[in-house]
């Protein structure tokens, strides 16, 4: 092994898990290029800090109020998941207690949004919701399939139904899928998908309706029992039968401890499969998600590959092939470690600091609440038409200290209204929550002083001044 010359010690250089490579003595002169590999090796110490260094540019995660991504964990989940790094969730002979672990989840998710059998559960893991999303609307477009082969060969379009709020992934997959997809505009205070709504952009050619338990836009749920009634009604009085998804990429682990006796789930019959994300407020890291189906029957058979793969026979469902199993083994460390007391816990107090924080907003008179905090953690607020300041004027103030709070337009019928929304996650705590209400009464006389912007005296932006 080489030494160190010419510094006085022997100190031995460390040996590079890259075979043949050693650290090169003493620190760079140069900066290496960052688009183009170089010509030599850098020390490993030196890669470490160079990127680090660069990364303290980045925001603190934990005053991100813009994600709704698991930014904390316990020292222990971390350690297991540091354990399974270099574990290939695809690689089920190979690793069989992974698959096992991924096996249990199911089950209890299943079991968590009442399927009928939850031993039995027909379910996987994913990278996150979005993938789970494009399986569901996969299974529910070759259902559809079935059902109408004559209309299908004849060129029919298939359809989704679902409210403007969705989360982009149902854009990409009636884009990726050639569905074309049937969104209901938002109406007056209605920012999401209603009942009444949804049953009236059915067809024949509708493969289902997405239903949305917690909306990324301002937290609110959307009426899933309501949706599935309307359904019924329609199927009476049409024959039409039109399955129902749930996107339950937050809601779908808030519901089931917050609020048990509301009946969004596979409770109802008409709802056929639910995603949700672990890695929000499933409360592990990014990314992983799950994909659930009511029963076999929900997810066509011939869907599911069965691949010899490594020395064994495996069925996978899936998007992606290889990805990391660290993430399914730390799922299964948060349903082991909170049970339904922890869970319950955990989403109390985010929906208690949720609450209080949206309260406190709420008593300003600039402001007025879209929600409360009171279903998903979570609440949108816009400025009062009296102020001089706009939501983006708060939201870029916030960020001076430090606070990613985003601020947006919302979609078609109210393109009108710009929002603030603030997302309480596990580990944002009541400090925190007062602290930013500190720093919002600190810069809001400054927003109150700022002249009114001349396009609302009616003066043209390109008007000039002339002495």
């Amino acid at each position: 092994m080489a030494l160190h010359k010419g510094t006085g010690s022997d100190r031995r250089l460390s040996v590079s898990p890259f075979v043949g490579i050693t650290d090169p003595l003493g620190a760079m002169e140069l900066a290496p290029p960052v688009h183009r590999l170089g010509e030599g090796a850098v020390a490993a110490d030196t890669a470490y800090q160079l990127i680090h260094d660069e990364l303290m540019l980045d925001g603190s995660a934990k005053l991100n109020l813009a994600t709704f991504v698991t930014t904390s964990m316990e020292v222990q989940a971390i350690r297991l998941m540091t354990e399974c790094l270099d574990k290939n969730m695809i690689d089920k002979d190979e690793y069989p207690q992974t698959a096992e672990l991924e096996r249990r989840c199911v089950a209890i998710l299943a079991d968590l949004w009442h399927a009928p059998d939850p031993d039995t559960a027909v379910g996987c893991s994913t990278t996150g919701s979005s993938e789970a999303c494009m399986l569901a609307g996969m299974a529910l477009k070759r259902r559809w399939m079935r059902r109408n082969p004559e209309r299908y060969a004849a060129g029919a379009r298939p359809n989704l139904v679902m409210g403007v709020n969705v989360q982009v992934c149902w854009d990409k997959f009636c884009n990726f899928w050639e569905i074309e997809a049937r969104t209901a505009p938002m109406e007056g205070e209605r920012f999401h998908l209603g009942a009444e709504q949804a049953a009236a952009l059915c067809d024949e050619n509708t493969i289902g309706v997405v239903g949305v338990l917690g909306s990324t836009f301002d937290g609110s749920y959307e009426p899933i029992a309501e949706i599935c009634a309307a359904l019924d009604e329609l199927q009476e009085r049409t024959g039409l039968d039109v399955p129902v998804h749930v996107d339950g990429a937050s809601g779908g682990m808030v519901a089931p401890f917050l609020d048990p006796d509301l009946v969004w789930d596979f409770r109802l019959p008409r709802v056929q499969s639910i995603n949700t994300s672990g890695h929000k407020y499933g409360l592990v890291y990014p990314g992983v998600g799950w994909a659930l189906w009511r029963d076999r029957e929900a997810l066509p058979e011939e869907l599911v590959f069965r691949v010899n793969y490594l020395g064994g026979e495996m069925p996978t469902f899936a998007l992606n092939f290889s990805r990391p199993g660290a993430q399914v083994a730390a799922q299964y460390y948060v349903f082991l470690r909170l049970g339904r007391a922890g869970f319950r816990a955990v989403q109390g107090a985010c929906r208690e600091v949720a609450t209080y924080l949206a309260g406190e907003i709420g008593k300003l008179d600039c402001f007025r609440l879209l929600t409360r905090g009171d279903q998903l953690p979570v609440f949108a607020f816009t400025t009062t038409e009296d102020v001089t300041f706009d939501v983006f004027d708060v939201s870029r103030r916030l960020r001076e200290r430090g606070w990613q709070v985003p601020a947006y337009t919302f979609p078609a019928n109210r393109e009108d209204l710009s929002v603030i929304r603030v997302v309480c996650r596990n580990a944002f705590s009541r400090d925190l929550a007062d602290l930013l209400l500190a720093d919002l009464h600190r810069l809001l006389p400054e927003l109150r002083r700022q002249p009114v912007p001349l396009k609302e005296l009616g003066v043209p932006a390109s008007a000039g001044f002339h002495h």
